[in-house]
């Protein structure tokens, strides 16, 4: 019982002692500050909002975008340094005279100050040198303004589809985090001017195109909050993935194509051009997703170009591969004219054999019509038949034509083929790419 009784004294004398150090402080304040805000926070209660029981305290607000110093793809966020600023009237803060009252901002502590917070920030932090980056400004009429220097990492949700001709629009909100629309009601200064700083703004990477102001509700379990959205939308600069990936997968599929004028007997050199550019086309697209998020569900403009590249290149050593299996299962060329005369002499032996079968019964029925012309008949039989005879024949022809075209008479013309269609066709790939991830 000692012992508990002992105890209860100690916390009691810890407690008074406590108390009296806050008293003391207070006091401490109190005599250093001067009349006029000495008048003003005596009997002022920072627990209370303005106007407590006379309806929502108005609160404006305005942006100065001091810089955004980076935009992360891997991580969709931007990290901003601004200057917040924040006004409202309290009207237990009223004084005479005609000038304002620039304080402390360690005095920020003794008054009301909204409980304003950024709704998608990461990690933010206020600057803190040489002192706390704040300010407090108190005017006659009890208005206050309230002004922070504030970095911070606030998310953006990006759509990567046509990355790097790109335009992302990205936010910064502003909530109140205690205060329902009850307490507090947000507004923007001045509008659409209420946010500076984006004309000046120069990005490494990004063109700032438009910013817009909106302001909006938050609703949450807990009731319905008062929110600021600033909306702005960044355009990326392509020059930098025109240098640095389209004209380099360029130059490749070009380099893959001077196989075409190389022999192919020279199997080394065909080899090793088609090889390197495979090799070197994998490790420019790894090296073109190393700003990108590893795992995602977006298929990039440049992942297609990309693709289209390495299967030209891919195509270009296929290509020889084809060649050279079609010049080992051929004579020389020497031997390749008489080969190309016995296979023309016999695709005629075929169609002269066609057309005697056709025309045999033609001179039958014409010999008997001579003789026995006893009716016209046999003439419709014979025209008949003729008919029959000629439609076959036509569709022959025409069959022995298309399968003409497909076939590669001399290995070596597949070269010739391949100088063309490969530029050709490369050429209307990009303009279809170009103008679709343009103006669509």
């Amino acid at each position: 019982m000692c012992i508990l009784k002992c105890c209860s004294l100690r916390v009691l004398f810890l407690l008074v002692l406590c108390r009296s150090v806050q008293i003391s402080e207070a006091e401490g304040k109190g005599r250093i500050l001067p009349p006029t805000i000495q008048k003003i926070i005596k009997g002022y209660n920072k627990y209370l909002r303005p106007f407590f029981d006379n309806g929502p305290v108005s609160v404006g607000m305005s942006l100065d975008i001091a810089s955004i110093d980076t935009i992360s793809e891997i991580n969709m966020d931007y990290t901003a340094t601004i200057f917040l600023r924040q006004r409202w009237t309290d009207e237990r803060l009223c004084f005479d005279g005609n000038r304002s009252l620039s304080l402390d901002g360690r005095l920020v502590e003794m008054l009301w100050v909204p409980d304003t917070f950024i709704v998608d920030s990461k990690k933010s932090f206020l600057h803190d040198i040489t002192v706390e980056n704040r300010l407090i400004r108190i005017y006659p009429n009890g208005t206050v303004l309230y002004a922070l220097r504030i970095t911070t990492t606030v998310a953006c949700s990006m759509d990567l589809t046509k990355y790097p001709m790109d335009k992302q629009t990205c936010t910064l909100q502003l909530e109140s985090w205690g205060y329902n629309i009850n307490d507090v009601m947000f507004y923007w200064t001045r509008g659409n001017d209420s946010v500076r700083g984006l004309d000046t703004l120069r990005l490494a990477q990004y063109t700032v195109e438009d910013h817009f102001t909106s302001v909006s509700e938050a609703v949450y379990e807990t009731g319905r909050y008062p929110k600021l959205v600033f909306h702005f939308e960044l355009k990326r600069n392509i020059l930098y993935f025109i240098l640095e990936t389209y004209v380099p997968s360029i130059l490749l599929v070009v380099l893959s194509w001077v196989s075409f004028w190389i022999s192919q007997s020279s199997v080394p050199a065909r080899i090793c051009i088609g090889v390197t550019t495979v090799l070197t086309m994998t490790t420019l697209m790894m090296g073109a997703r190393t700003s990108l998020p590893n795992a995602n569900c977006f298929i990039k403009a440049i992942d297609v170009y990309l693709g289209i590249c390495f299967s030209f290149i891919f195509g270009a050593l296929l290509e020889y591969a084809v060649a050279h299996f079609c010049t080992l299962h051929r004579p020389s060329s020497k031997e390749l004219p008489k080969d190309e005369d016995e296979e023309a002499e016999e695709r005629n032996r075929v169609l002269a054999a066609a057309a005697n079968n056709c025309s045999a019964p033609d001179n039958v029925n014409k010999i008997d019509s001579n003789k026995s012309s006893k009716t016209s008949i046999n003439g419709k039989k014979e025209r008949s038949k003729h008919s029959g005879c000629s439609s076959p024949m036509s569709v022959m022809k025409r069959l022995f034509c298309i399968f003409d075209c497909f076939h590669v008479k001399n290995p070596y013309h597949i070269d010739n083929y391949a100088r063309f269609s490969f530029p050709l066709s490369f050429i209307i790939i990009n303009v279809f790419y170009w103008v679709y991830y343009l103006y669509f």
